[in-house]
């Protein structure tokens, strides 16, 4: 765990039992990364971002890939790893969407999963989000927006993006209407939301997302 002192602009504590930590100082994630990016992103094509809230601790918190846990990972991108076989509910129903898109290769030529605070928060040793806690959120905020930013240089398609959730559309909103990176951005349902409370309707919500993405 670490205090939150990840550039030279913004330095903070979180608030009391709120812990931030930092999968990238792992070498084993460090590997996964580079031959993550190499494999799907070694051009200078633009994609569609989609911006999920921060990484949970089992899917990209372990990985250190957005709504990637180490099954997708070697199951579906091929990239061998050490970091068990514990599955994430996130994953498990982005990659259902990317099978139905055309698999990886497809997907990640066309699209970033992304999240909008890029490090796992936990309260408890739980998943937390970054907007759960007023003094969190007011400490973050600089750091969201640097964040966002630096995210859209790696090459975003600015026509449009995603938000999945709408609280976090809310903050992506606001950044976005000051800033003009994109002309739009649509809001999707949360996976976590969609595999916890809707796990009936999943094929709903895996057309829901491969209508808009076809758009």
């Amino acid at each position: 765990y670490l205090n939150l002192n990840l550039n030279p602009r913004f330095k903070t504590n979180p608030p009391e039992k709120i812990r931030i930590f930092n999968p990238y100082e792992k070498e084993e994630v460090k590997r996964i990364v580079k031959n993550f990016y190499k494999k799907f992103f070694n051009d200078s094509n633009k994609r569609i971002f989609i911006f999920g809230i921060n990484p949970g601790r089992f899917g990209g918190g372990l990985t250190g890939i957005s709504f990637t846990d180490p099954v997708a990972l070697k199951e579906y991108c091929g990239i061998e790893n050490n970091l068990g076989s514990k599955k994430e509910l996130s994953s498990k129903f982005i990659y259902n969407v990317i099978m139905e898109y055309g698999g990886a290769k497809k997907f990640f030529s066309n699209f970033y999963l992304t999240a909008l605070f890029p490090l796992p928060i936990l309260l408890n040793d739980k998943n937390y989000n970054y907007y759960d806690n007023a003094e969190l959120l007011k400490k973050l905020k600089p750091y969201l927006e640097d964040s966002f930013r630096q995210q859209v240089l790696f090459g975003a398609d600015r026509n449009s993006a995603f938000s999945l959730g709408n609280r976090n559309y809310k903050f992506l909103k606001e950044i976005n209407e000051r800033h003009n990176y994109f002309k739009e951005i649509k809001v999707l349902h949360h996976p976590r939301y969609i595999m916890q409370y809707k796990q009936k309707q999943v094929k709903k919500y895996v057309e829901e997302y491969l209508n808009n993405f076809q758009k």
